[in-house]
């Protein structure tokens, strides 16, 4: 158990002094405009800093939590103001610091990672082997959207990560990301959202990570063909985001090695080809979002296997053929159906009763009437459909769900 050290009056334990210096030279470093740092003095013990949580025994520094909250805005990216936020540098040495195992810097506005022994140079001139952080567990810098990060070597020494968010971070320099994440053993998160990454090693086989679960790629400018290394992963990742890239191909027609897989995000790409029946193999499939690619032929029937399904979003594809009651055979756990391409059709069995309620539904384009199926549905927040000409009568039966209904999110377009 890790708390802020509090300590008696005899006690005769206090803040390492190798760990305060280290803290001190960051302080001297950063821009403080809004005063954080301010309870941090030498005279004082640095275990009773804002921000800094000790060990109980030893009152080694174990975590540093320095986010910046948001005055405004909801996201990293969104327009906020951080004129109350740290600016400045981040020195390397707080990675080297030798008991730290979590820090979080998110959000804030740093400029750049030096390393002080070596006249400030900038980190992405270092040699890897300058760092020592072999504690450090959780790492987020995100947000620190003018943070200069030349490269990711500094990483390989943090051989105990198992956390890295550097989303908003531009690092399009850096080239060999990817074979760098994959030497670190512990890691079971990696979020690079937004990091101007213009290349995933599409030609690279394998990628030696061993605890991923989470890998979240998206909003990039990744133009490419899905990487073969993302297929060929061993380690059992359940939650893939890609979605807002630049990725071009098919996907592969088998997927051994996913099926642990729980959220598979692949929209806004230029996907093409067919989607492949391998995919109403995940039984553990939670959410897949396969919409504004361009992909084509029929949706597979077996998609109606995935009783874990609780999202399937399909809009914006060319798809063909037609879609009935067969696909959704087994959904009972679905809340979200959005099927939508100009030349697929709706076949519905007049007197087929879903397994599902669902909370929102996109089809089209279907007419003349809306499926019958669709009167079943009593838990509709939203409602919409495309490409569809139909209208309701007075005293039909479908205005029974008005009421339910926000009528902001129905629309009908012709």
């Amino acid at each position: 158990m890790f708390t802020t050290c509090i300590h008696s009056s005899d006690s005769k334990i206090h803040c390492n002094e190798k760990d305060k210096q280290i803290l001190l030279n960051f302080k001297n470093g950063a821009i403080d405009p809004s005063g954080l740092l301010s309870t941090w003095f030498s005279q004082q013990d640095c275990c009773h800093w804002y921000g800094v949580v000790c060990h109980n025994f030893t009152s080694r520094v174990t975590q540093l939590n320095l986010p910046c909250s948001f005055i405004n805005g909801y996201g990293y990216n969104n327009f906020i103001d951080k004129s109350h936020c740290l600016s400045g540098d981040i020195p390397i040495s707080l990675l080297q610091m030798e008991f730290l195992e979590h820090l979080d810097l998110s959000n804030h506005d740093f400029l750049a990672m030096t390393y002080n022994s070596m006249n400030n140079l900038s980190l992405g001139n270092l040699p890897y082997q300058c760092g020592n952080s072999s504690s450090l567990h959780y790492l987020d810098l995100l947000g620190n959207l003018n943070l200069l990060i030349h490269n990711l070597e500094w990483l390989s020494s943090a051989s105990s990560l198992k956390y890295i968010d550097l989303s908003g971070i531009d690092l399009r320099t850096e080239t060999n990301w990817v074979q760098l994440m994959a030497m670190l053993p512990s890691l079971s998160e990696l979020y690079l959202v937004d990091c101007h990454l213009d290349n995933m090693s599409p030609s690279l086989h394998f990628a030696n990570f061993t605890a991923l679960e989470v890998l979240d790629l998206s909003v990039n400018a990744i133009y490419s063909e899905v990487p073969n290394w993302l297929f060929n992963l061993t380690c059992d990742i359940s939650y893939i985001y890609l979605d807002n890239n630049l990725l071009r191909g098919e996907l592969p027609k088998a997927m051994p090695n996913f099926q642990v897989l729980k959220y598979l995000v692949l929209s806004n790409n230029d996907l093409n080809g067919p989607i492949p029946d391998c995919l109403g193999k995940l039984e553990h499939l939670t959410y897949l979002d396969l919409s504004s690619n361009l992909f084509s032929g029929p949706l597979p029937i077996n998609l109606g296997n995935l009783s874990s399904l609780v999202a399937l979003k399909a809009r914006s594809n060319y798809f063909t053929g037609v879609v009935s009651e067969k696909h959704f055979t087994n959904l009972s756990n679905l809340k979200f159906l959005f099927v939508e391409s100009p030349n697929i059709i709706f076949d519905f069995d007049l007197h087929w009763i879903p397994p599902f309620q669902l909370d929102g539904v996109f089809l089209g384009p279907v007419g003349p009437k809306p499926p019958q199926w669709l009167y079943t549905q009593t838990s509709l927040k939203s409602l919409g459909f495309a490409n569809s000409k139909f209208s309701f009568e007075t005293g039909d039966k479908f205005g029974v769900l008005y009421p339910k209904l926000n009528f902001s999110n129905w629309w009908a377009t012709q």
